[in-house]
């Protein structure tokens, strides 16, 4: 007789878990959103629909000043580290298994494991030293961290990519004579787009959304959106801050939800 399959959707209290988990996740979310498009100052009183707050943040230096830098340092530190993650995934998949390559995935993947606040610290120390000795102190260093912090995240569907294309491929191009370059070139880059923009996406939405890390690294009068929005709160939560976070959930989310999709392109 075959013996009965688990499933863990029908157990009893199962949907009453998940939607008290969901409710507890995502109210407060869904809170933020609704209320930066409260026409009252107020946090606790709905003053009617308006988008008052969005136009204010838009017109906002402050603000202004701080999304730009966001998104050159995301914009420069997903390209380093997109390239640097390609290089890497190129490097453990197109290999024979040897002795240390599963110690080279946990030297790669790093910085997923460790704290990142243990990051920010290590960063902080070795950066301090660099501006005593160098005096320079602009937004290379900002880059550079969020370089090192967001390779593993580009180096995971990079990878993932590589190991599901077929390597008869590149094989066949090089009995044809091709070199490596061209075999790279008109084989694999092509092949690998995918998993390229999927690591190029995943590492920009981590850049930009940091606040540990460039809360450490910075020099003064080198906020970020997230760090910018962080000293508003520690004075007084505005719906000005809350129009900001809805503006960055949307960015975020459209993001994701580019790399899901293109995650799952096979071709």
């Amino acid at each position: 007789m075959a013996k009965p399959s688990f499933d863990v959707k029908a157990q009893p209290g199962f949907a009453l878990i998940a939607m008290f988990t969901f409710a507890v996740l995502y109210l407060p979310i869904v809170t933020l959103v609704a209320y930066a498009f409260n026409g009252s100052e107020s946090l606790t009183s709905w003053g009617g629909f308006s988008l008052r707050w969005f136009g204010d943040a838009a017109a906002n230096t402050a603000v202004q000043d701080a999304a730009w830098r966001s998104l050159v340092i995301a914009l420069c530190a997903a390209i380093a580290a997109t390239a640097a993650a390609t290089m890497a995934a190129i490097a453990t998949t197109r290999t024979a298994p040897y002795r240390g390559l599963g110690a080279k995935y946990a030297f790669i993947n790093l910085p997923l494991m460790v704290p990142e606040i243990v990051t920010a610290v290590a960063l902080l120390i070795v950066f301090s030293r660099i501006k005593v000795w160098t005096g320079y102190s602009g937004l290379g260093y900002l880059i550079l961290a969020h370089t090192a912090f967001c390779i593993p995240f580009a180096y995971l569907p990079i990878r993932a990519r590589l190991e599901g294309m077929d390597g008869a491929l590149e094989r066949a191009a090089a009995d044809l004579y091709a070199t490596p370059w061209h075999v790279f070139r008109r084989v694999t880059l092509p092949l690998l787009r995918p998993g390229i923009i999927a690591g190029f996406m995943l590492a920009f939405v981590i850049s930009l959304d940091d606040v540990v890390i460039t809360e450490f690294v910075k020099s003064g009068g080198q906020d970020t959106l997230p760090t910018y929005m962080l000293g508003q709160i520690r004075r007084t939560v505005t719906p000005e801050v809350n129009a900001i976070a809805t503006a960055f959930l949307a960015l975020s989310i459209l993001l994701v939800t580019a790399f899901f999709f293109i995650n799952r392109k096979k071709t």
